[in-house]
């Protein structure tokens, strides 16, 4: 269905995740709005950021499943974390749930920066999503 790659004129990757991705012609793409590490009640987590990209990503596929979707069908992440010091905390969780998602290594598009400060001051990771909603059936 997503179709996935990196050409080999482009430099290899520098992370978890391809260069390319497409969406067949008989799909629609959902877009995600950034989510944050917030429950169903909307209390946050934890505030580091490993707890709180468990729950983004519990979110996420949250999301997409209440549209018909599922993680193989995401095209693209875009991942914002507010300062170097939770790079780790985002990177092992991601490690851990693309490791469940895609353990065959057909990763999403993904960008990542480092922004000094998110929406509040307690949001250390936010994370926007592109994917594939699959063609239903006619009837």
């Amino acid at each position: 269905m997503v179709r996935r790659w990196s050409p080999p004129e482009v430099g290899a990757p520098l992370a978890k995740y391809h260069h390319l991705a497409a969406a067949p012609a008989d799909s629609e793409l959902l877009f995600i709005a950034g989510q944050v590490g917030t429950d169903a009640t909307g209390a946050l987590v934890g505030d580091d950021a490993a707890a709180q990209a468990r729950q983004i990503f519990a979110n996420i596929e949250t999301l997409l499943a209440s549209a018909g979707s599922g993680p193989e069908h995401l095209l693209r992440l875009f991942t914002m974390v507010a300062g170097t010091e939770h790079l780790a905390g985002f990177r092992s969780t991601l490690d851990e749930v693309f490791a469940a998602w895609f353990p065959g290594g057909d990763w999403p598009a993904n960008s990542l920066i480092v922004a000094a400060a998110l929406a509040a001051p307690e949001i250390v990771v936010e994370v926007e999503a592109v994917a594939v909603v699959p063609a239903r059936p006619a009837g």
